[in-house]
């Protein structure tokens, strides 16, 4: 039997505000254990809760980057459940009236190709505290620093029909919440993690299977492999004459498995009812508005200028925009050197390569963008050939705070442009080689082209690496040929 996979995601992004979404407690991640949660997050009797009304604001930008509804009215709901990291007994959260409705995000593929995936909603809610079980001898420590942070959790439709798909379509959402600056996207941090409902179903059949979720997935690569897992699960127990069951399940990076948590509770199982200590929520138009006016040029929107208007290719223009500090990053490269196609090459190419080596993100980069763009205005003008730029790269990376231009100067890495200086090398190494300039001449003329490469070696070895290449070859053709 041919199986399909149903997918959905619930993302939890914290919201970059620098205090609690309720209360004014400081929400920096780091802190001893404990030493930011005040009265309202730890719930003590007699304290009312206050909207921050930048969570509110930043979770309308998340609607509007999505294409989404803006409900004009929203309303916070108590979800109680009794959990040692939850102090008050209820999670404040919203139910039955989100802040933002239904949108959609195009997401792109490894094969270039778009898929849409639909957005059910997305609600404010604060966070519970953390659970750590290291370093207690048996017991569970209860940090509660993080409870009442704020959290968006994004709710998408089942839409999704792989792992990649899942995927790319959390990378999306990571993109936008970076772009727009409402979440850093830490993931090993927690300021931003997925749970991944999955099904399956017989091809063709249009009624979902029993779903399993599992909790709090902390990367994109985790992401593939849980999902990965639990299909081959769910699909092997079917095929022996089980059931799948509703649960909650715990993703386990170290045996790369799924583990059972408990029975998955229904949403009557939390009682939610309206908070009675929040009023509504209530946006008016011009609220909207004026937060729509201040949206960045998001991912989409990038990439298609990358395109049209710098003459990308579309894969270039998806790597380049998939984060902001990289776009960032290129377009001022682009902007010092003056050739789009030359940064986008050097960015995505030598650039990314030393920074996977070194296991660094584009913001912890030894070369800063101008220091890059500098080098390749040098290329461009023809100061230095490729692959001077490639040691004056290498130069730049090891001693921060240089120019290139300082680098080519101390290295005398000048390229030699002079004909008459190039011919002189020239006629020494033909000089010099008689025995290749015979073969040269008795060749095949198909078999010339690739033999003049050992000429071209030899000049460039006798220049250091300094003569323009190009001179090289047209010179040495020249030379050659007047010899058959």
């Amino acid at each position: 039997m041919e199986w399909e996979t149903v997918i959905g995601l619930e993302v939890h992004v914290q919201l970059a505000t620098k205090s609690k979404i309720f209360s004014g407690a400081s929400t920096a991640f780091g802190a001893e254990p404990n030493s930011q949660a005040c009265a309202v997050d730890l719930g003590l009797p007699g304290i009312l809760p206050v909207v921050n009304e930048q969570a509110v604001a930043m979770a309308v930008q998340f609607g509007l980057a999505v294409h989404a509804d803006i409900p004009e009215v929203s309303v916070f709901d108590r979800k109680n459940y009794f959990y040692p990291d939850l102090p008050k007994g209820y999670q404040t959260s919203q139910m039955y009236h989100p802040i933002v409705g239904p949108g959609s995000i195009d997401v792109t593929l490894d094969d270039h190709s778009t898929r849409k995936i639909r957005i059910h909603h997305a609600h404010l809610e604060e966070d519970a505290g953390k659970s750590l079980h290291e370093d207690f001898h048996g017991m569970t420590g209860i940090d509660l620093n993080r409870a009442g942070t704020p959290l968006l959790e994004i709710v998408s439709e089942p839409d999704m029909r792989s792992a990649k798909e899942a995927a790319a379509y959390l990378k999306a959402i990571h993109s936008i919440v970076t772009y727009l600056g409402i979440s850093d996207g830490n993931m090993a941090e927690g300021s931003m993690r997925c749970d991944v409902n999955v099904s399956v179903r017989p091809k063709g059949q249009e009624s979902f299977g029993t779903r399993a979720e599992v909790k709090n997935v902390n990367s994109f690569r985790f992401v593939e492999r849980a999902i990965a897992f639990e299909v081959e699960r769910q699909i092997e127990l079917i095929e022996d004459g089980g059931k799948v069951v509703q649960e909650t399940r715990l993703y386990d990076p170290e045996r790369d498995e799924t583990r059972s948590m408990r029975t998955k509770e229904e949403a009557n199982d939390y009682r939610y009812f309206p908070c009675p200590d929040l009023l509504p929520v209530v946006l008016d138009q011009a609220y909207v508005d004026h937060l729509r006016e201040q949206l960045p040029e998001l991912p989409a929107d990038k990439r298609e200028r990358f395109q049209n208007a710098l003459g990308l290719s579309a894969y270039d223009a998806h790597v380049l925009s998939a984060s902001r500090a990289m776009a960032d990053y290129f377009e001022e490269v682009k902007d010092v050197c003056g050739d789009a196609k030359q940064a986008a090459n050097w960015v995505q190419g030598e650039l990314s390569g030393a920074l996977n080596r070194e296991n660094l993100s584009i913001e912890q980069s030894p070369i800063n963008a101008r220091q890059l763009g500098e080098l390749l205005a040098r290329v461009i003008d023809d100061t230095i050939n490729g692959k001077a730029a490639k040691q004056v790269f290498q130069a730049l990376w090891n001693n921060q705070g240089a120019s290139a231009d300082e680098i080519i100067e101390a290295k005398g890495l000048k390229q030699v442009t002079d004909s008459g200086a190039i011919e002189a090398m020239i006629d020494q190494v033909i000089a010099d080689s008689p025995a290749q300039v015979a073969q040269y001449c008795d060749a095949e003329p198909d078999k010339r082209g690739k033999m003049i490469g050992y000429f071209v070696g030899q000049v460039m070895k006798a220049s250091r690496g300094t003569a323009n290449p190009q001179q090289v070859n047209t010179l040495l053709k020249e030379k050659l040929d007047a010899k058959l």
